[in-house]
């Protein structure tokens, strides 16, 4: 209010018109229709942060796509997460980083994050270039893999020739293989990160190459998911670090559930809250733009 209309407000105000507006995204149904367009999208991303509220943490869980976000709350269980209504019987591909909390979801396919896989073999080799070329290579590999299925997807093909996918899983698994032998009699806290890292790719092989088995999806990484869900950090560093209470975290992820789908469609939030507050809630038409 201060930005737009050079009017000062208090925290309670604020708060009290956020749980009206709230009350209106869930009365509106909106809700209910970006649960059901994200139950037919072909991947979903996943993530979930922390969040402090009433004294004590709590999650946000989020599934989104370019153009739908559900944001919900909870602890950061399996429940939890299926209590979002989006995930539980989800049969698409999945889009996440390592969490185990996601393992039961069953009927999907599921991708691990290739830029977190990136980040961990940066940090490995630079940590230790002499004795963890293994890692270099790896994350070299995995933007290889990455940039064959970009083309492959750019030329409207859905899956990569049979001889390049077969060419970089037995390069992968050499690598892994390598990894690990380089690592397993070493007593270092190195050489232990080192073999966790290569046990990961060693059991979670195809995970981490999914993007590359589906090279029809844009699923090499989960940047979709965190730009999404960073607004929760920035409010509440903007809170004082916390939410007072349990129902004003819950407010909080319906309404930007709400807003963000709508900014993802090009509608601005101004427009879409005045639309809200009349009583005609912004409706995402389906699960992207046609055409």
């Amino acid at each position: 209010m201060c930005h737009l209309a050079g009017i000062a407000v208090s925290t309670g105000w604020m708060a009290g018109i956020r749980g009206r507006a709230a009350g209106l995204v869930e009365a509106s149904g909106f809700m209910d229709r970006v649960r059901e367009l994200l139950k037919t999208a072909p991947a979903v991303h996943a993530d979930e942060t922390p969040a402090r509220a009433a004294g004590g943490t709590r999650y946000v869980h989020l599934a989104c796509t370019r153009y739908l976000t559900c944001l919900h709350t909870g602890d950061r269980s399996s429940e939890a997460i299926d209590a979002g209504g989006v995930l539980p019987g989800y049969a698409g591909v999945i889009v996440r980083d390592g969490y185990a909390g996601y393992g039961h979801l069953t009927s999907a396919l599921h991708a691990w994050c290739g830029v977190h896989l990136l980040r961990d073999l940066k940090g490995l080799y630079e940590f230790e270039p002499s004795q963890q070329q293994w890692a270099s290579q790896m994350a070299a590999l995995l933007i290889e893999a990455r940039d064959a299925a970009a083309a492959a997807r750019a030329a409207g093909q859905s899956a990569l020739d049979a001889a390049v996918l077969d060419d970089l899983v037995a390069r992968y698994r050499a690598l892994t293989a390598s990894g690990l032998a380089a690592n397993l009699y070493r007593r270092t806290a190195t050489a232990k990160d080192a073999r966790r890292i290569a046990r990961r790719f060693r059991s979670f092989e195809d995970l981490i190459l999914r993007f590359a088995t589906r090279p029809d999806l844009d699923i090499f990484s989960n940047n979709e998911a965190e730009r999404t869900i960073r607004p929760v950090k920035v409010q509440q560093r903007g809170s004082g670090g916390c939410w007072r209470t349990l129902t004003g975290l819950a407010d909080f992820a319906l309404v930007e559930s709400y807003l963000s789908t709508a900014a993802k469609w090009g509608i601005s939030k101004l427009d879409a809250l005045r639309d809200l507050f009349k009583g005609n809630a912004w409706m995402p038409p389906g699960l992207e733009p046609a055409g």
